[in-house]
């Protein structure tokens, strides 16, 4: 059984869904994953926002355009593994110039047990930035909060795409427990 190792001071996924309201974030998109797990049961707990579980990363990005036109602002959480399956659908981003916030928990980093994970774990940053993505990266718990801000300000009264990397030192490794 897999299961993640994390030792945190701050409860940076809190200090997320509060900076998401403060942002004026009413649509959260996700595909389930373990480093956004707490996020994601905040803010289904909170009726601020409406959560739209995805079966592919890239809806997400479909579906938070259409918001934007439609007067709403989302977010997309998604892991690292998931953003090579977004990058023709970031073409309608990079064409039409939508606002876009994503929040990435990364994979194939510190303590990565999957050889999988690495390949798009190493080539995340890369593959945003081609894609026309402004890239900003959070470490450390202390990070996560300021660094969220300064990107849902940058995407949304900036008109930037966004992309936030939380990393796999930040979220925890994950390990198998027997």
């Amino acid at each position: 059984m897999a299961t993640k190792q994390r030792a945190e001071t701050i409860d940076w996924p809190a200090q997320i869904h509060t900076t998401l309201r403060q942002a004026g974030v009413t649509q959260v998109a996700y595909v389930p994953d373990g480093g956004h797990a707490r996020l994601i049961e905040l803010t289904q707990a909170d009726p601020t926002f409406v959560t739209i579980p995805l079966t592919t990363e890239e809806e997400g990005v479909a579906l938070l355009a259409g918001a934007w036109l439609g007067g709403a602002r989302g977010v997309l959480l998604m892991q690292s593994s998931g953003v090579g399956n977004c990058v023709n659908m970031l073409s309608l981003v990079r064409t039409c110039r939508f606002p876009l916030l994503l929040l990435v928990t990364m994979r194939g980093e510190w303590g990565e047990f999957n050889p999988w994970q690495v390949p798009m774990g190493s080539t995340t940053r890369q593959a945003l930035e081609m894609m026309d993505l402004r890239v900003v990266r959070a470490d450390r718990p202390e990070d996560v909060e300021p660094t969220v801000a300064a990107a849902a300000d940058m995407a949304f009264r900036g008109d930037t795409a966004m992309a936030v990397l939380l990393s796999q030192r930040l979220i925890g490794a994950k390990v198998f427990v027997k």
